[in-house]
């Protein structure tokens, strides 16, 4: 059997020449070298180009902003994302509204940053029409609209933005903004699960453990995300699983990593008055093992924030 790419090839080599697609475009050396991590490469590359590529004007922002290969310079920053800006790039207008709503490199003006954000999400900016979309859910910057929210988190869903995800999901689960539907908020709620939205983990997950509508009950598959998100940081998450664990529901039997768990949540501000009863009628080598292993993934937990 012929496989689909050699199908494509000789397909191809039946076609006049003039008939055949374009070539496809160079790759960008400058954002290669930027995904690599090849800071230098990418600012020499970007610069070649900086005095008419919009694209190499963003990166050149981007790098000063961070830091990136050359020593961060919000000013320098600034002049490069206003000049792409100009010119039509999204991923410009939505880095100098942050700059706006945060006083980086130019004077804080929530204003003129919430009007670059409103043109970033006109262009589809993913992310700019999700913040966009939290200024209206908010009604702070603007009249409270739920409507318009839901609007723009549509644009932001439909990019692939996680957030924007669960935030639509949030709002047709309770129907504010749409009609409410809860399937359409659980296919939601999946999507920015599998992105690994941790509010969005820690829901669907429960809705997976229960069984609710759109959503068949599974609860090892709700293990699996729970525990996910609580090795991620989410303290409700965290509690779930200890539970899970103590009742042998959806994963085996184990008081250690019960006690584990319901002790990383509780020291993360969710605590459980049940739990601590269950810990306190376990063997005490199960208490130990289990502090023992909290402790250490609570020491872990603490470096990593601190790096």
């Amino acid at each position: 059997m012929i496989r689909p790419a050699a199908l494509f090839l000789f397909a191809a080599m039946m076609v006049p020449a003039h008939a055949q697609a374009p070539a496809a475009p160079e790759p960008d050396l400058a954002y290669g070298a930027y995904q690599r991590g090849m800071f230098l490469t990418a600012f020499a590359e970007a610069t070649k180009r900086a005095t008419t590529d919009s694209k190499a004007m963003a990166l050149l922002g981007e790098l000063y902003s961070n830091g990136l290969g050359v020593a961060r310079d919000d000013a320098a920053a600034v002049k490069w994302f206003q000049l792409a800006a100009q010119r039509g790039d999204r991923e410009a207008m939505f880095a100098l509204a942050m700059f706006r709503f945060q006083g980086r490199g130019v004077p804080r003006d929530p204003t003129v940053g919430a009007k670059l954000l409103a043109d970033a999400a006109n262009l589809g900016h993913p992310a700019a029409a999700y913040d966009l979309g939290l200024l209206y859910l908010q009604g702070t910057q603007f009249p409270q609209d739920f409507k318009r929210a839901a609007e723009l988190f549509e644009v932001g869903a439909r990019g692939g933005n996680p957030e924007s995800q669960y935030a639509l999901a949030t709002l047709y689960k309770e129907g504010r903004g749409v009609k409410k539907d809860e399937q359409e908020a659980m296919r939601l709620m999946r999507l920015a699960a599998i992105a690994e939205n941790s509010d969005a983990m820690v829901e669907y997950g429960i809705a997976q453990f229960n069984g609710a509508t759109g959503v068949p009950k599974d609860e090892t598959g709700a293990a699996k995300l729970l525990l996910k998100a609580a090795r991620n940081g989410s303290a409700i998450a965290q509690n779930r699983v200890a539970r899970m664990y103590s009742a042998g529901r959806g994963m085996p039997l184990d008081p250690a990593e019960a006690i584990k768990w319901h002790l990383i949540a509780k020291a993360n501000g969710n605590g459980d008055a049940d739990l601590d009863v269950y810990a306190s009628k376990q063997k005490p080598d199960d208490r130990a093992t289990g502090e023992k292993s909290a402790q250490r993934w609570l020491s872990s937990a603490k470096l990593s924030l601190i790096q």
